[in-house]
């Protein structure tokens, strides 16, 4: 299927109201509603003509702005049916929870993670939800476009070599 069928097929066979935002690849996806998302997931890896049986990828980011939303892109395919997938799931920076979806994809399990420790984005239901790449009294979500890096740690301090990159 193309990315036109398998948004009209999730829309008839599912919920309605699934838009592509972009039609044009790579940046096909839809948007979701982080309230929906776990039984979307489910539907996707469960149904024989969807089989998104494999994730690829998950990718936090911040759209920054006043309102500050922060968002988590999945990315999916199907290994029988040879189809991709992006879903979008967005929430407000003051309440970033979304169902956790590591018990449908076991891969799922660190890439939450990792969007977690450097984004600060909770996955409701998470059975092993913490910190992978920073100490735990780590402080703030490095990924964040509002975050202050540190001088210290623990009383020793960070040199950050900034030249050349910034």
């Amino acid at each position: 299927m193309n990315f036109l069928e398998l948004v009209n097929y999730i829309n008839s066979n599912f919920v309605k109201n699934f838009v592509p935002v972009e039609v044009e690849a790579p940046a096909d996806h839809i948007d979701c509603p982080a309230d929906r998302w776990r039984s979307l997931a489910e539907f996707l890896r469960s149904d024989e003509d969807m089989e998104f049986d494999s994730m690829m990828c998950i990718t936090g980011v911040d759209y920054g702005g006043e309102e500050g939303n922060l968002g988590v892109i999945y990315n999916l395919f199907s290994m029988s049916h040879q189809h991709k997938l992006e879903v979008r799931v967005t929430v407000p920076k003051y309440k970033p929870v979304i169902p956790t979806v590591e018990n449908i994809w076991r891969i799922a399990d660190w890439f939450e993670r990792e969007v977690f420790d450097m984004f600060g984005i909770e996955f409701d239901g998470h059975r092993d939800l913490r910190r992978l790449l920073l100490p735990e009294d780590w402080e703030g979500y490095p990924l964040r476009k509002d975050y202050e890096f540190p001088e210290t740690y623990h009383g020793i301090p960070i040199n950050k070599v900034k030249e050349g990159w910034e």
